[in-house]
């Protein structure tokens, strides 16, 4: 074989090379020393560490057996976290499909109308639920009001970033076909884009709201109503007993949500 040929057609077999090799390897000592310099910078006391099991055995030693006594109290709060979802998503989807349109490069007016829509979305998912609850507590005061507004303010960048994605994403075929009819800007939106982003909603919707029914669950801590509150109060006055059986009806709650949701995006897949 000549030496051409012999360059071309190595004899060992490599899956990346040399500078793919020591491109990975730099990436791999750079997250190395920035994990370093995070644990050193939070200057974590390790000697805790050194009972934790022992913290942690006593407290589950304390939370057994469960207060199921206490089960019939938090029904009402636990039905009402889930209300807080439900109604905090759907408040999300009606005001986040307009915005999706906003933020679409194809379907937004211009580049100032564009931004405002990316804006609201980065304002929305970069604030947690429970800040936002905060905000709407010392607005509307303690109750499932705030935690209402709080789900939706958080939930409506999500949905409307996927949408937005999914509409730049849309097929101009029957859109340009629409625009011949004459068809004005929001016929076009409403037949030629809506339905064709409609799975890619529903699916989203479903999935956000799975996710609410989780956050929700601590929106009580701040005083946004749910069965938050009953699970901070528990905790504050060291009824482990109670508090085990709190997050053993949140994590039934959950569960059930989780098979809702795996259920309803299996149908519109």
């Amino acid at each position: 074989m000549s030496a051409p040929a012999a360059k071309a057609h190595p004899t060992a077999w490599r899956k990346h090379t040399p500078r793919e090799t020591a491109i990975h390897w730099i990436w791999m000592v750079a997250v190395a020393l920035a994990s370093v310099w995070s644990v050193s910078a939070l200057e974590i006391e390790w000697v805790f560490f050194k009972d934790a099991h022992v913290q942690a055995a006593d407290l589950a030693e304390r939370m057994w057996p469960p207060r199921w006594s206490y089960l019939p109290t938090i029904v009402a709060p636990l039905i009402e976290t889930i209300h807080i979802a439900t109604l905090g998503t759907a408040i999300a989807v009606v005001f986040s499909v307009p915005i999706a349109f906003l933020a679409a490069r194809n379907t937004t007016a211009n580049g100032f109308t564009w931004a405002v829509g990316r804006g609201i979305l980065v304002a929305s998912r970069s604030v947690n639920t429970v800040i936002w609850g905060l905000l709407f507590v010392a607005i509307f005061g303690p109750g499932p009001l705030a935690g209402i507004a709080a789900v939706s303010a958080r939930s409506v960048g999500f949905l409307a970033k996927l949408v937005a994605e999914a509409i730049e994403e849309a097929d101009r075929g029957p859109i340009e076909a629409i625009e011949a009819t004459g068809a004005g800007t929001f016929q076009v939106y409403a037949i030629g884009i809506l339905p064709q982003v409609m799975p890619v909603l529903i699916g989203t919707t479903v999935y956000r709201w799975d996710i609410n029914v989780r956050e929700s669950s601590v929106l009580g801590f701040v005083g946004a109503g749910g069965i938050g509150l009953y699970l901070y109060a528990s905790i504050n006055q060291f009824a482990w007993q109670q508090v085990l059986v709190v997050l053993a009806a949140i994590l039934v709650v959950v569960i059930a949500s989780e098979a809702v949701s795996a259920w309803v995006r299996e149908r519109i897949s």
